[in-house]
């Protein structure tokens, strides 16, 4: 990839935004009660307010509380009062180059997930949607981050992670007594909480 191409998290948020404009509001997502509509409000307001930040970290965290409620509430207000195909530009052009968000080493770390998993969120929850066949640097890119999702879908039995597409490679966390097996992409989807459409093998 030149200096110049868009990096993964780039090209999922371009691809997603298109996802949303083509399905329209109201379209399912594998987000428990989120339809796109609440899905692109989230997205915004992760990208477009620190304050949020702290509440979602403490509900990926299993705690939640008022700070995430306080979140959840700048999204109902965005998704209310904002017509949907703004709120999916917003998406599309993502924050502005002084927020946290915007920031290369934010981006690089937590981005690519973001918009790898919610990109899948939408596309699985249709009734025709198919396997993507990524890149391998996308896939490498993905294999990197989805130690950190293991650690908690590990919980203290531990996990092994396979890739199946390159021989030979796996990362082990905590006793390491259950394998799953898959592509990083798949790996990262089962880790995320949607085991129901990740294509892995778990043993």
């Amino acid at each position: 990839m030149s200096p110049s191409s868009p990096s993964f998290a780039q090209r999922e948020r371009r691809e997603l935004a298109d996802l949303l404009d083509r399905v329209g509001p109201g379209a399912p997502t594998l987000c428990d009660g989120w339809d796109t509509a609440h899905l692109a409000a989230h997205l915004v307001v992760r990208d477009n307010r620190p304050d949020a930040l702290l509440g979602y970290g403490l509900e990926a965290a299993g705690v939640g509380g008022p700070f995430a409620a306080w979140a959840h509430r700048a999204e109902d207000r965005l998704r209310t009062s904002t017509p949907y195909a703004d709120v999916v530009a917003r998406v599309r052009s993502g924050p502005h180059a002084w927020l946290p968000m915007a920031w290369p080493p934010v981006a690089r770390a937590i981005n690519a997930t973001e918009f790898a998993i919610h990109h899948e969120d939408v596309r699985r929850a249709r009734p025709d949607w198919t396997v993507r066949d990524l890149p391998r640097e996308d896939q490498d890119t993905l294999w990197s981050a989805a130690a950190l999702y293991a650690r908690r879908a590990g919980g203290r039995r531990g996990v092994v992670f396979r890739r199946s597409d390159v021989a030979g490679v796996e990362q082990r966390v905590g006793a390491g007594g259950r394998i799953v097996e898959g592509e990083p992409l798949e790996l990262l989807l089962w880790a995320a909480g949607r085991r129901d459409v990740a294509r892995v093998k778990d043993s």
